[in-house]
Parts: structure tokens; C-alpha cells; sequence
């Protein structure tokens, strides 16, 4: 359990606000470090993620404390969703005042959090700040700017985003950069990830692609999604195609037949360990997310990413991450399978060694004194 203060308190307590299934692999090892260092803290989950698999199975996988309040605000537009989310959270900030909220990523958990927390005077710190797409009709890219603008503390993933920030006039004493909460829970668990454990488990096939779509690019179209069902089922003739289905696209994917070809393989949502050993034990992963191109670049596997940017380019320069379009993703995805793309595995972006935690850690104790 985390380390609560009392209800009601204004004990420098340090309330993490987690709503989705990325958010929780990044607080995981912030969480734990500062537990280490005795720290008060409350762990808030919005209930964006709501189901199981999308959810409590992460709490389990990796040892986050249970949730000192669920909000249960499941699904819902966005303006739906984040006005529920902000009256749930105000609510919760007013009863249990923190001395610190502490947001991750960029999903409508955490710009709500961060509304309210500036508004109620409460200090924000967020966790993978400065990243940008720059392509305003990703929500992902609004959530982010507004979350900078109203943070505290700043805690950068990579160098880049440092400059994304004071571009935009984030003054540098906000600023830290701390490396990848994820790579740190990642590389904690790397013995948990046995693809071949997995494969059997299974019954997956010794060489396949692992794919996960979700961004509405891809997935809000029927168009769209049609055209990308044609293109996955050229990849199943070149590998077999396993994909555990996101529920934002299951209905989409479902009407236009991806999974009537014999080489594809849908699957429920996976836990965090079965969906990295699934990655893993992948030839080349076909995504739109951005955790997953972060967790490629770590692994060494092939990531071709569906879209045309990414708010993480470090996974390019270091990494195995390329972009790609519907219409190049079969060649180039070819080209992955034969070991004819420049996989760039030199150094790994910097400070993506394990620490992050750690670092986060030191900078809000030192910062709540």
C-alpha cells in the first residue's frame, strides 16, 4: 500500500494521478522510489481504464500499491470525460488536500489533473513533459501543452523535449531531465518476459508480427480501418500477424474482417508482462502507440510506426523505431523481416538506464521541503 497521510490532511502527501494503462507503467517506479524515501503518498486512479485487462492487471503485474480511491469515470467524449474527471478530482483534492499531484503522459487523466491542481493552488509535477508531435488533431498533443504550461516541475524523458519546452517558455528552473520511467519498469522486469513461455501458452507461431493499433487516425475511420485490414493481410502472407485488440478499435476491426484471415491472430488485451514477452518474442512490431516504440527501441526489436510523426523522434536517431505509411508498411515491413533496415542500435537515448525513479524521486523530495 502507499504511504497515505490522514484524510483531510495538508501533510506534504504526494498524490499521483493514474487514469490508463500507460500511465501506470511510468508511476510504478516513481512510486516505489519515493516509498523507499518514506514519502506520504496517495495513488488516485480516475478509472479512464476501466476493465481488467486494461487495468487492475497492470496494479498486479507490477506491484503498484492498490488505488487509495478508484473515481470510476470510465469512457465518454472527450469533453464528457474530462469535465467527469475534473469534478471527481476536485472533489478528491478538496478532502484529501496533496502538497504535490504528480501527473504521467498525456491522456485526459492527466490534463484534468492538472486543471484542477493548478486551480486549487496545489504544485504540479508531470512526468514525460516535452513531447510533441506537432500535429494539433492528436487530443494526446493538446493534453500535453496544456499540462506543461500549468506543471511545476517538468520532468523530461529526452533532450529534445528540453527545447520543446523553452520554446514555449517553460522557464529551464522547472525543468529536469530525468530519463524513462518505463524503460525503468521495463528493464526491472526483463526476466519476467518469456516469449517463448508466452508461445506456448499460446500456441503462437515461432516467427510472427506483433501489431496494436488505437490512435482514432487509424482506427475512427471505417475507410481508414479497412484499408489497413487489406494491408495486414498482406503482412500474414509475408508472417503471421498476432495483434491483441485495443476495445477502441475491436468493433472497427471486427467489421472489416481482419481477423478472416488464417494468419491472423486476435487477441484479448494482454497484461503488461504477456504484451512485452509478446513483443519480445516478436520478428518486427507493427504500432501506432508510443509506449510501444519507446520498448522496441530497449529490446531491439523492429518497430514500424503507423503514423506520420511521433512525439518520441529519440526512438528514431537511437533507436529501432522507423515511421511508415499504409501504403510503404508491407515493403518496408519486408525489409524488417530480411534484416534490411538500419536498426541504428548504437547508444540508447540518454539516462534510459533504469534510474529514472530514482531521479524523479530526488527532485519532488527536494522540491516539498
Amino acid at each position: 500500500m502507499a504511504t497515505s497521510a490522514p484524510p483531510g490532511s495538508q501533510d506534504t502527501a504526494i498524490a499521483h494521478v493514474v487514469g490508463a494503462r500507460p500511465n501506470f507503467v511510468k508511476a510504478a517506479p516513481v512510486v516505489s522510489a519515493l516509498r523507499a524515501r518514506g514519502a506520504h503518498q496517495r495513488v488516485v486512479h480516475t478509472g479512464q481504464h476501466y476493465d481488467d485487462r486494461m487495468s487492475a492487471v497492470f496494479f498486479r503485474d507490477l506491484g503498484l500499491p492498490t488505488p487509495d480511491v478508484d473515481l470510476g469515470v470510465g469512457s465518454g467524449s472527450h469533453a464528457a470525460q474530462t469535465a467527469a474527471l475534473m469534478v471527481g478530482l476536485e472533489r478528491e483534492f478538496t478532502e484529501n488536500t496533496p502538497g504535490m499531484v504528480v501527473v504521467y503522459g498525456d491522456v485526459n487523466s492527466t490534463v484534468a489533473a492538472a486543471l484542477v491542481a493548478a486551480k486549487l493552488g496545489v504544485p504540479v509535477a508531470h512526468v514525460e513533459a516535452g513531447l510533441r508531435s506537432f500535429d494539433n488533431t492528436m487530443p494526446e498533443e493538446i493534453n500535453r501543452r496544456v499540462t506543461d504550461q500549468l506543471s511545476d516541475l517538468c520532468f523530461a524523458t529526452s533532450p529534445e523535449a528540453i527545447g520543446h519546452l523553452a520554446a514555449e517558455g517553460v522557464s529551464p528552473d522547472r525543468v529536469h531531465l530525468v530519463g524513462n520511467p518505463m524503460i525503468d519498469t521495463l528493464l526491472g522486469n526483463l526476466d519476467r518476459f518469456d516469449a517463448d513461455a508466452l508461445r506456448a501458452r499460446l500456441d503462437l507461431p515461432e516467427r510472427y508480427v506483433a501489431a496494436t493499433l488505437h490512435r482514432p487516425a487509424n482506427v475512427d475511420d471505417p475507410d481508414n480501418v479497412a484499408r489497413l485490414t487489406e494491408r495486414l493481410h498482406e503482412v500474414a502472407e509475408l508472417a503471421d500477424v498476432v495483434m491483441p485488440v485495443h476495445p477502441r478499435g475491436k468493433a472497427a476491426f471486427d467489421r472489416a474482417g481482419l481477423g478472416d484471415h488464417p494468419r491472423v491472430r486476435l487477441l484479448e488485451p494482454l497484461g503488461y508482462l504477456d504484451f512485452v514477452a509478446l513483443t519480445r518474442g516478436a520478428a518486427a512490431v507493427v504500432t501506432d502507440s508510443g509506449g510501444v516504440q519507446e520498448e522496441t527501441t530497449i529490446l531491439g526489436v523492429p518497430c514500424l510506426t503507423l503514423r506520420p510523426n511521433t512525439e518520441r523522434p529519440v526512438t528514431i536517431t537511437h533507436g529501432t523505431n522507423q515511421l511508415v505509411t499504409e501504403a510503404d508498411l508491407v515493403a518496408t515491413l519486408d525489409k524488417a523481416l530480411d534484416g534490411r533496415i538500419d536498426e541504428r542500435l548504437g547508444d540508447t537515448p540518454p539516462l534510459w538506464d533504469g534510474r529514472s525513479g530514482e531521479r524523479i524521486a530526488s527532485v519532488l523530495t527536494r522540491w516539498s521541503r
